[in-house]
């Protein structure tokens, strides 16, 4: 088996192309590739990167901010959300809406967006109460993997590519973010997550005799087109982010 993960696209429809346009360069068919959500949500074009996703009908499970664009009022959203719904038809909501909150693909691997029973909890990262973002300790981890039988876990979420490795042998992939190479949150403490660079994240998984082999791609596009269009819609964290991996 070898197939493709993509994550936390967030409206980046060039980041979006870009990153298919080399999953299909490394022979990876579009029937392959699974996406772990937050696909809209954000300042850029939330509508086009729907009308793209609802034409490649990939396996796809619904992120927290998927869900708040159905569940919160249309004005009392958060700005992510508002910037996006404002782009998006009934068939994109609809499309939403038909999202599972996880998922078991191909009988082998199970896919989360966040952790197997919360949508808004980084399942790899903790945080500090002085705004640090850090690995969790593996106790933890491994706790939040109670119940899932598949080899192979995947989650997105915090945008921050790493691979965990359970004491059972079990591996947990997140794939880093498609369109969002940074941010920041106030919860549970205010907090930064910066990547450092602008290029487009996802993985490639392979399975050998041996197990997973996890293979991380950065892949370059136009990020300063996207960074222009955060600026342009008021949005400077965006901007910074788009343009460089760092929030400033």
């Amino acid at each position: 088996m070898r197939f493709a993960a993509i994550a936390d696209i967030h409206g980046n429809h060039l980041a979006l192309e870009a990153v298919l346009a080399d999953i299909k360069q490394q022979g990876i068919a579009t029937s392959e590739i699974v996406n772990l959500g937050d696909c809209l949500s954000g300042p850029l074009d939330a509508g086009r990167t729907a009308d793209l996703l609802l034409s490649l009908d990939l396996t796809t499970v619904s992120g927290n901010h998927d869900r708040y664009l159905l569940e919160h009022a249309e004005g009392a959203m958060h700005e992510w959300e508002a910037d996006a719904f404002a782009q998006l038809t009934p068939a994109h909501l609809d499309w939403l809406k038909t999202l599972p909150f996880s998922t078991v693909w191909r009988d082998a691997v199970f896919l989360c967006h966040a952790t197997p029973k919360n949508d808004n909890t980084y399942w790899l990262e903790g945080v500090s109460a002085e705004g640090h973002v850090h690995l969790r300790p593996r106790a933890e981890i491994e706790a939040l993997a109670g119940g899932v039988e598949q080899r192979l876990i995947l989650c997105g979420h915090s945008h921050i590519p790493r691979v965990v490795t359970l004491s059972d042998g079990r591996m947990i992939v997140n794939p880093g973010s498609v369109g969002g190479p940074g941010y920041d949150d106030d919860l549970p403490y205010y907090h930064k997550v910066e990547t450092a660079t602008p290029l487009a994240s996802y993985a490639i998984l392979d399975e050998t005799a041996q197990g997973w082999s996890v293979t991380s791609r950065l892949v370059p596009y136009d990020h300063m087109a996207m960074a222009r269009l955060a600026a342009d819609r008021g949005r400077p964290s965006w901007a910074n982010a788009l343009s460089s991996g760092w929030i400033g």
